[in-house]
């Protein structure tokens, strides 16, 4: 018996290969494997590299400009198509810029780890213990509760659910956010009639009516984080973008900090926060909703949802408190001229990046009480960073540095002198349109302010303007992706609950797009000199600058 099994075995053996069997393909499987659309922009950004160093020269200008401009073609190209994945280009500087004679090894290196990506760094580990905890869902569900009304007011209720994604937001990158808070707001929507967001014919007014605010609530949510990320520097990877690029631009003036970006940014954010509100209000809270809504969704819910959480944990707390000191700290390490803040002690050493990876570090410290030995974070739970983000953000700080070094600014702003008169008023809303449209179809904020930032630098010397009067309007600009669900991540999870359309996404946002240009035009020639300083000249801003407001 032994012997059969041992011949059957060896039979086994025999027939099967020791190596895998290549099957022919045909030729036209080959070819349409190798001449793919992925492939072909794969191959055109080292062509168009290529063909830019060796036709195109500029006049009085080192050859390194030229190679810059190549470099850009090449890494513009692989990201705007995706053809090689986006952290990957988002690495191609590293060996790019050495190779064509940009920067150093060293130098570019430098550029993906700096006090802004420390920042990063350390908001995105607390954002996980935040996540890991559950703390978001208390936090939403408890401020959403105080904005329930008794009875159901629909407009109150939404204005409890976006205001709550919005705060969340301010601390918590706005994609982030968005993975957070939609299933809290899909979950108040459950308890609604199936037919919700999925509607007929023959749905009745009542019917009609839950549907709307069902719509209101998801939109709510997408664009109240996108909204929020604006306040902060930490809400969104566009702000650290663009407070690395001014301090890489302008290492000698005043750098931005937490508690600077927050004065004018928060202003900015409530007022289209609120266009916002008033707009789902107007387009999707009808009368009668709160009678139709009343017999599915009340307090009690509520309560029942936050009831299933239990007592907050000594974990719990002590994250909150850990976040807390971290947020008072952003505010308070440089206040105003006057008012110096904690930063003042160190002599300017310790930045914003400083008490992030600091408060970060705590959380590998403390005790969390549950297990002997467990601490509130261990290595395991940080596997989700988005490392993709951090990426992406030094290269952009990687692309400022080599458009400056390689003499490529200087180019660019000899080829925008006819711009020299042009009134800011039209230039500034100009830039925001512009730079809001490129990122509904680039799909990237980062990777569109990452290309136009600098290029505004050039055209504010060009105009002799304050360089932060054209860099925050492209900035911000470049957030106010409303209009597409593919524009941004936030936008595709709203989209994938089913609840809404790409035609309510354009009812919305297009208004919702048209307030937030009014708003920041209004605000940069208004509260932009008192809270950045830009009636006064930085480098090669002349001081009468001041000829575009009249």
């Amino acid at each position: 018996m032994n012997g059969d099994e041992t011949t059957y075995s060896n039979n086994d053996q025999i027939k099967t290969p020791l190596l895998p069997i290549h099957r022919s393909q045909s030729m036209n499987s080959i070819i349409e494997s190798i001449f793919t659309l992925k492939n072909l922009f794969t191959l055109l950004g080292p062509l168009l590299c290529t063909l830019i160093c060796l036709f195109v020269k500029f006049e009085n200008a080192p050859s390194t400009s030229t190679n810059m401009l190549g470099v850009l073609a090449w890494i513009f190209t692989w990201w705007l198509s995706e053809s090689v994945p986006m952290p990957i280009t988002s690495m191609s500087p590293m060996f790019l810029f050495p190779l064509f004679g940009i920067s150093s090894a060293d130098d570019v290196a430098h550029s993906y780890m700096d006090d802004v990506i420390a920042l990063v760094l350390g908001s995105f580990i607390l954002a996980l213990a935040v996540e890991h905890y559950n703390i978001h869902r208390r936090l939403a569900l408890n401020i959403t509760l105080l904005f329930c009304g008794d009875p159901l007011n629909p407009p109150l209720l939404l204005l409890g659910i976006c205001a709550t994604t919005f705060f969340v937001s301010m601390w918590l990158h706005n994609v982030a956010t968005t993975v957070m808070m939609m299933p809290v707001a899909t979950g108040i929507l459950q308890r609604l009639p199936s037919s919700c967001g999925h509607r007929n014919q023959d749905d009745s007014n009542s019917d009609d009516l839950i549907t709307k605010f069902c719509k209101a609530v998801v939109l709510g949510v997408i664009y109240s984080a996108a909204i929020g990320g604006m306040s902060t520097l930490t809400g969104t990877g566009v702000n650290l973008i663009l407070i690395g690029m001014w301090k890489s631009y302008f290492p000698k003036e005043n750098a931005i900090s937490f508690s600077t970006w927050s004065f004018f940014a928060l202003p900015l954010a409530l007022v289209i926060f609120f266009a916002l509100w008033g707009i789902l209000c107007l387009l999707y809270c009808r009368k009668g909703s709160s009678r139709s809504l009343s017999t599915y969704l009340d307090k009690n819910h509520l309560k029942r949802e936050l009831d299933l959480l239990g007592p907050m944990t000594f974990a719990e707390k002590m994250i909150l408190a850990d976040f807390s000191i971290l947020i008072m700290l952003w505010m308070t390490r440089s206040i105003t001229e006057d008012i110096p803040g904690w930063g003042s002690l160190f002599k300017g050493r310790a930045g914003d990046g400083t008490v992030s990876i600091m408060m970060a570090t705590l959380l590998f410290i403390i005790p969390n009480k549950k297990e002997p030995g467990e601490k509130l974070m261990d290595w395991n739970k940080c596997k989700k960073l988005p490392w993709n983000i951090i990426l992406l953000l030094g290269a952009g700080f990687a692309i400022a540095d080599g458009v400056r070094s390689s003499g490529l600014a200087d180019v660019l702003s000899r080829a925008l002198d006819f711009l020299e008169n042009a009134p800011y008023l039209a230039i500034a809303p100009a830039v925001c349109l512009i730079s809001g449209t490129l990122t509904e179809f680039i799909t990237s904020n980062n990777a569109t302010t990452t290309i136009i930032v600098p290029l505004l630098i050039e055209i504010a010397k060009t105009m002799h303007i304050h360089p932060l009067l054209l860099m925050i309007p492209g900035a911000i600009g470049a957030q106010y992706a409303f209009l597409l669900p593919t524009a941004t991540p936030s936008n595709v999870v709203g989209f994938t609950t089913g609840h809404i359309e790409i035609k309510d996404m354009i009812k919305i946002g297009l208004p919702l797009k048209v307030a937030g240009v009014v708003a920041l035009s209004f605000l940069m020639p208004t509260l932009a000199p008192i809270v950045f300083g830009t009636d006064k000249p930085v480098n090669y801003v002349s001081r009468n600058f001041l000829h575009w407001c009249g």
